[in-house]
């Protein structure tokens, strides 16, 4: 949550969509965890060729205000990119998936800052959805073994 993270994560994370070739109108994921990220990529996208806003997933609806699971610049229809900050089991992306696809979003993909490769690349595959990390464990020296 640091100035500097977040305009790196931007930028790492705005270049990781373009390569991919998605192009969605919005980004977002679970809160609390993937809030930062979306919201730091979203703004690194003002001004380009590729401009999206973002979204946050609650993890239930509340009782009072909008009621719905998706909050922020979400609309039916749109194409969104799940993004996260780290996947481990891929619960949480899986869990946004499945928050976005019940309010009418079409689902590009999955963006993750860090992969722990604990199986959830492999979760989020499975499910049919492609996932771009930025950095694993292994490629940071912190591989478990």
């Amino acid at each position: 949550m640091s100035a500097e993270g977040a305009r790196a994560i931007g930028e790492l994370g705005h270049q990781a969509i373009r390569m991919r070739g998605w192009k969605p109108d919005s980004i977002g994921g679970l809160t609390l965890g993937a809030d930062p990220v979306a919201y730091a990529i979203a703004r690194q996208s003002v001004g380009t060729d590729l401009p999206f806003d973002a979204f946050t997933v609650r993890k239930s609806t509340k009782d009072h205000g909008t009621g719905r699971r998706v909050e922020g610049c979400f609309e039916p229809g749109q194409r969104v990119v799940i993004v996260e900050d780290v996947i481990t089991s891929g619960r949480s992306a899986l869990l946004a998936i499945e928050a976005v696809v019940d309010g009418g979003g079409d689902v590009l993909g999955v963006l993750a800052v860090i992969d722990r490769e604990e199986g959830g690349r492999e979760a989020i595959e499975g499910s049919g959805h492609g996932l771009v990390t930025l950095v694993s464990l292994a490629e940071l020296g912190l591989a478990r073994g």
